[in-house]
């Protein structure tokens, strides 16, 4: 579909999954992929919280690499100030794109070669707090609106490293399962046995994000799956291209190395009818202890994505 079509999509789908009973809604920030239409989460955040009335509404994340602490700062206290207890600001390490894309974003500020992350971080952190010392330039600086804070802040992340820092900042957590290499169990144990209370939270709280496609049988949810397929073989030789149906996918002319990559990439994702996809997912609740289940769902036709969420809901209703 047309990058247009997708964004109305995400409120169409957000309105239902607010009527559904879902606690929150994210949505990415990513560049130059003709995959993804998602390129400013703060603004859609305002569009889909301005659609819906219960759910939290976040970003999955901002890459803060891309963005003055001050911009990030300031846009988010906007989106708390007029949906205040709604709005989660989720932040990752990585700039969410390609090298030429990401010296694109950043060739004004002052491009540092080394992991900046922490230094943008620990700046965000001192725009809320008003800890600049007497004499740094930034002592007076007020983010806007001033009497509105910082949503709450969760890291995202997809290593060990990303765990341990989480904890470590007293963000909360939310792990990339649905394409980490680094074991999901190890990387929430990790982040709780590392973690620090801080203005932001006081105790951890761990989401893991994990692939979920279901349907009305095994059978229909497994042709939906396909989608996913061809998509993991095709970022494997860097073809960052729009999804396939179901029917492009089954038409393919897979290699061994291929199939083998689809079956590594299986592991990390639920297929199946409710009652099969519950079933894995609380196996995967058990073993990591995640406080909350983020999903996303990777269907090539938005009536099926929209089924998925329907049935994924009443699943675990009963």
């Amino acid at each position: 579909m047309t990058g247009a079509q997708a964004l109305r999509n995400s409120l169409d789908l957000a309105q239902l999954c607010d009527r559904l009973g879902y606690v929150r809604y994210w949505v990415a920030e990513h560049h130059n992929m003709p995959a993804i239409a998602s390129s400013a989460p703060d603004i859609m955040i305002g569009q889909i919280a301005a659609v819906t009335q219960n759910m939290r509404i976040g970003s999955g994340g901002v890459m803060l690499p891309n963005h003055a602490p001050l911009m990030v700062a300031e846009r988010f206290k906007v989106l708390e100030a007029l949906f205040p207890g709604r709005i989660d600001l989720g932040l990752g390490r990585a700039p969410g794109t390609d090298p030429a894309t990401s010296y694109a974003l950043r060739r004004r500020q002052g491009i540092n070669e080394e992991d900046d992350f922490l230094e943008r971080f620990q700046e965000l952190m001192l725009l809320e707090t008003r800890g600049f010392p007497a004499g740094h330039p930034f002592h007076n600086v007020k983010a806007m609106p001033a009497d509105v804070p910082l949503p709450p802040i969760y890291l995202l992340g997809s290593s060990d490293y990303s765990a341990q820092l989480a904890g470590q900042i007293g963000a909360a957590f939310a792990f990339a399962h649905h394409f980490a290499t680094f074991p999901a169990d190890e990387a929430m144990k990790l982040y709780r046995d590392s973690f620090k209370p801080s203005i932001s939270h006081k105790v951890p709280l761990a989401i893991l994000g994990t692939q979920v496609m279901v349907a009305d049988t095994d059978e229909e949810a497994e042709r939906l799956a396909l989608t996913f397929d061809l998509n993991t073989v095709r970022r494997a030789k860097g073809e960052m291209k729009p999804l396939a149906s179901p029917e492009e996918a089954a038409a393919f002319d897979y290699t061994p190395v291929d199939r083998a990559r689809i079956a590594q990439g299986r592991n990390r994702i639920a297929v199946g009818s409710p009652k099969t996809v519950k079933e894995k997912l609380s196996a995967l609740i058990d073993s990591t202890k995640a406080d909350e289940l983020m999903v996303t769902s990777m269907i090539f036709d938005h009536t099926a994505r929209k089924r998925s969420y329907e049935l994924l809901a009443q699943a675990f209703s009963d």
